[in-house]
C-alpha cells in the first residue's frame, strides 16, 4: 500500500498551499484570462467548472500526481475487473456492471454477471408494467394506485432521491411513498392516506433481516390483514427485494414476487439493482433503462479519460485539496433544482459511509483527515437559513453548486432568477467585498459617514471561499444517472488516494448491536437494568422510559 504522506506529491502540494494563501481568487482569474476556460470538465451532459477553487495550474499538476501515486489508473482497473476491493468482506464491487447494456458480457470468476443482472431486470419490467398498465390486481380486485417503499439507509435514500427528482415523469395514477424511520409516525402518516385494497408494498432488505426495515414491513402487514380481514390478501399486495427466500416466504410473500441482487452489490451504490424497482414503477422500464444509460456512460468516461480531462476525477481531486491542504472539514451540496432537493441526503450517505474511516486498508491509521461533513438543501432556501456563514463566518466550506440549464416544465422566467441566484452565490463566495467596495456602496446610498464607519465592519466579506458550479444540461433519467455515477466514482478516488475501503460500513455495527440489547431492557415487564450493565447515563435513560411506560 501506498504511504500517502511520503509521496513526493504530498509535501509539494502543502508547500504550493503555503504559497497561494498569500493569494485570492480574484488575482488568480485576473492574471490568467484562460483560467475559467482551462479549469473545467464536461461528460455525459454534465460540465464541472472548478476555477473557483484556491488551485493553480502547478497545484492541479500535483494532485494528478498524487493520484498516479496512489496507483489510481490501477485501483480502476482492478474495480472494473470485479477484484475484491472489499477487503474486510471479502467482496467485489460491481455496481457498474448493474448498468451494463444489454449484450454487452462482465465476466468475473468465469460468470457472465450481466446476464444475470438482465435476467432479473426482465423480471422487474414485466412486473412494473403490470402495476403501470393496471393489470396487477388487488385482492379486491381493484389496480393499485399507491406503492410504499419499507427499506431504510441505501433501499431509501436511492430510490426515494430518484423518484423525486424524476416526480414529473411519473406514472399518474401511481403515488410512491417511502419508509424508513422505525418511529411509528412515518409509517402512520402514509398509511392513513392510503387505501388498504389499492396499496402495495416494497420491502427492502438484502438479508430480510433488517431490524428496522422489518418492524415497518410487520406493521403494515398488520394493517392489511386488519381491512382485509385474511392474510390470504398478503402475496397481492407485498413484493420483496431480498436474497433470502425462505424469509420471506415465511412473511406469507410468494418467491415469484421477490427480486434478489448479489454479494457484491453494496447498499448504499444499489439503486441501479433490484432495490431500484420502485423507480422502474415511478418512471417506467424505458425511462429507467435511460438512468442507467446515463451511468454507464460515466462509467466508460470514468475509466476511459485522461486524469486531468476525468470529470469525476477533478471532483475528487478538489475534494483532496480542499479536506487535506486548506483543512476545510465540510463541504456543502447547493442544488438549484427542487426536484434534487433529496440529493444530498443521498449523497451524505454515499460519501460519510463510504470513507467516513479512520483506519487504512493494511489496518493502519490514516494519517489526514478523510471525508468531509456533507451537508445541505435545496439552494434558495439555503441562501436565507446558511449561506450567511458561508459568507463571513468563521468556519470555511466547500460548496457544490448543482445547476439545471433547461428549465423543462417550469416556468422560465422563474427558473432564470433561481439560475441566477446559483451564478451570484458562487461569484459572492469567490469575490466577496473590500472595504473600499462597501464604502463606495454606502457612499453612493447617500449614508452620512459616521453611519459607513459603524457598519463597514459588518459590510465586508472575504471571499476566497471555494465552490465547484456543477451544470446539467437538462434533469432527465439519462443526465440524473450520470450525475449519481459521478459522485460514486469520486468516492472511489478520494477513498482509492486515503488508502480506506470505501466499500465496508463496520461503524454501523455496535450502535445496532447494542440497540438490540437495550430494546428487551426497555420493557418494564422485563428486570430491572442491572447497574453494572451500562454506565449511569444510560441506565438513567432507560429507567426514565420503563417509568413512563408503567405510568
Amino acid at each position: 500500500m501506498h504511504d500517502l504522506l511520503q509521496s513526493s506529491a504530498w509535501p509539494a502540494l502543502k508547500a504550493r498551499r503555503d504559497a497561494l494563501l498569500g493569494t485570492d481568487l480574484r488575482t488568480l482569474f485576473r492574471t490568467d484570462p484562460e483560467r475559467a476556460r482551462r479549469m473545467q470538465a464536461s461528460a455525459c451532459g454534465i460540465t464541472l467548472d472548478y476555477s473557483k477553487n484556491l488551485l493553480c495550474a502547478e497545484s492541479l499538476a500535483l494532485l494528478l500526481r498524487l493520484a498516479a501515486e496512489a496507483d489510481l489508473p490501477a485501483r480502476t482497473a482492478a474495480l472494473f475487473a470485479g477484484a475484491h476491493l472489499n477487503a474486510t468482506e471479502d467482496r467485489a464491487v460491481l455496481h457498474m456492471a448493474l448498468r451494463a447494456p444489454p449484450g454487452r458480457e462482465w465476466m468475473v470468476d468465469g460468470v457472465d454477471i450481466a446476464a444475470e443482472v438482465h435476467a432479473v431486470r426482465r423480471r422487474m419490467r414485466a412486473f412494473a408494467e403490470r402495476l403501470r398498465d393496471g393489470t396487477w390486481l388487488g385482492h379486491g380486485g381493484n389496480p393499485i394506485t399507491d406503492v410504499v417503499n419499507i427499506g431504510i439507509g441505501g433501499s431509501d435514500l436511492g430510490p426515494a432521491m430518484v423518484c423525486e427528482a424524476l416526480r414529473d415523469q411519473a406514472h399518474p395514477r401511481l403515488r410512491m411513498h417511502f419508509v424508513s424511520n422505525v418511529d411509528g409516525v412515518q409509517i402512520g402518516d402514509v398509511l392513513r392516506g392510503c387505501r388498504p385494497e389499492t396499496t402495495l408494498f416494497i420491502v427492502a432488505s438484502k438479508t430480510f433481516t433488517t431490524q428496522e426495515t422489518l418492524a415497518n414491513a410487520r406493521a403494515a402487514r398488520a394493517w392489511l390483514i386488519h381491512h382485509a380481514g385474511s392474510a390470504e390478501a398478503v402475496a397481492r399486495h407485498f413484493v420483496a427485494v431480498s436474497t433470502s427466500a425462505a424469509a420471506v416466504a415465511a412473511f406469507g410473500i410468494d418467491p415469484a414476487n421477490m427480486f434478489g441482487f448479489w454479494d457484491w452489490v453494496g447498499g448504499r451504490f444499489s439503486l441501479w439493482s433490484a432495490i431500484g424497482l420502485p423507480i422502474m414503477v415511478a418512471i417506467g422500464p424505458e425511462r429507467f433503462d435511460a438512468l442507467l444509460a446515463g451511468a454507464h456512460a460515466m462509467d466508460e468516461h470514468f475509466r476511459s479519460a485522461p486524469l486531468a480531462a476525468n470529470l469525476p476525477v477533478l471532483m475528487a481531486l478538489c475534494g483532496i485539496w480542499n479536506v487535506n491542504f486548506l483543512e476545510l472539514p465540510s463541504q456543502l451540496i447547493a442544488p438549484y433544482h427542487q426536484r434534487l432537493h433529496r440529493l444530498p441526503a443521498y449523497l451524505q450517505q454515499l460519501d460519510m459511509e463510504s470513507n467516513g474511516k479512520s483506519v487504512r486498508l493494511d489496518g493502519s491509521a490514516v494519517p489526514c483527515p478523510t471525508s468531509p461533513i456533507l451537508w445541505g438543501e435545496q439552494g434558495i432556501n439555503g441562501q436565507h437559513a446558511y449561506f450567511q456563514l458561508l459568507h463571513q463566518g468563521t468556519q470555511k466550506v466547500a460548496v457544490d453548486f448543482i445547476g439545471v440549464l433547461e428549465p423543462g416544465r417550469a416556468d422560465e422566467g422563474l427558473h432564470r432568477i433561481a439560475f441566477a441566484n446559483l451564478v451570484a452565490q458562487a461569484e459572492a463566495l469567490m469575490r466577496g467585498r473590500t472595504a473600499a467596495e462597501a464604502e463606495g456602496e454606502m457612499r453612493a446610498a447617500g449614508l452620512p459617514e459616521e453611519r459607513i464607519r459603524e457598519l463597514l465592519p459588518h459590510r465586508v466579506f472575504g471571499g476566497n471561499r471555494p465552490s465547484n458550479v456543477l451544470l446539467l444540461e437538462r434533469l432527465d433519467p439519462r443526465t440524473l444517472g450520470a450525475l449519481i455515477a459521478a459522485y460514486e466514482h469520486r468516492t472511489f478516488v478520494q477513498g482509492a488516494i486515503w488508502g480506506v475501503n470505501s466499500f465496508d460500513q463496520w461503524g454501523v455495527e455496535l450502535g445496532k448491536q447494542l440497540a438490540a440489547r437495550v430494546l428487551d431492557e426497555l420493557d418494564p415487564a422485563t428486570p430491572a437494568v442491572a447497574s453494572e450493565a451500562h454506565d449511569g447515563s444510560t441506565r438513567g435513560l432507560i429507567e426514565r422510559y420503563r417509568a413512563q411506560l408503567a405510568c
